[in-house]
């Protein structure tokens, strides 16, 4: 399936999960899409490795100057410290909300759900995340269910690492479903 002249932005920072942001950033460039990493912070940014740092990535945008008109979708790694910072970040919250409003796709997996918790977009939504947010989303409204891909309208969201296959394919035929990115 292929998403030619589809722009997705990933917004992450320092401690994001690193499979969660590099496995799907091939997937979907593979697929034809444009993957540009959106950060708080410009130069390059820390992962996290499963227990311990991982390696750095470069910044391809900074928050600041990132409009989220320029993107089509939104892609939201995890990693425990990685959307602790984000949740906290107003410009953060403002960017992903603007991804909503517009009614474009939203892929979050592992952690990643807490910023969308912060930023009041889960009521009402189905989804999934990581065993120990699973709680916090059913607390502010989500209808939570523990499967490996939830998909609930443009919103597609995961649990783990061990889900990105599914993840990616499904965050995948969303992009293409939805036609977004065609002139």
């Amino acid at each position: 399936m292929q998403i030619d002249n589809i722009k997705i932005a990933a917004l992450a920072t320092t401690g994001f999960e690193e499979v969660e942001y590099t496995k799907p950033r091939k997937a979907l460039e593979e697929a034809g899409a444009t993957v540009h990493l959106v950060s708080p912070k410009s130069g390059s940014i820390k992962a996290w490795d499963m227990d311990d740092w991982g390696g750095s990535h470069q910044v391809d945008v900074t928050l600041d100057s990132a409009n989220p008109e320029d993107y089509d979708a939104l892609l939201l790694p995890g990693g425990v410290i990685n959307p602790d910072n984000l949740r906290v970040n107003d410009k953060a919250i403002k960017f992903i909300k603007s991804f909503f409003s517009s009614n474009k796709p939203v892929a979050v997996i592992c952690h990643g759900g807490q910023t969308l918790i912060s930023a009041e977009l889960v009521k009402g939504r189905t989804m999934t995340g990581f065993k120990s947010v699973r709680p916090d989303l059913a607390n502010a409204g989500a209808n939570v269910k523990d499967e490996e891909v939830v998909v609930d309208g443009n919103l597609v969201s995961s649990r783990n690492p061990d889900d990105i296959p599914a993840f990616n394919k499904k965050f995948i035929e969303v992009l293409s479903k939805s036609q977004v990115g065609v002139s």
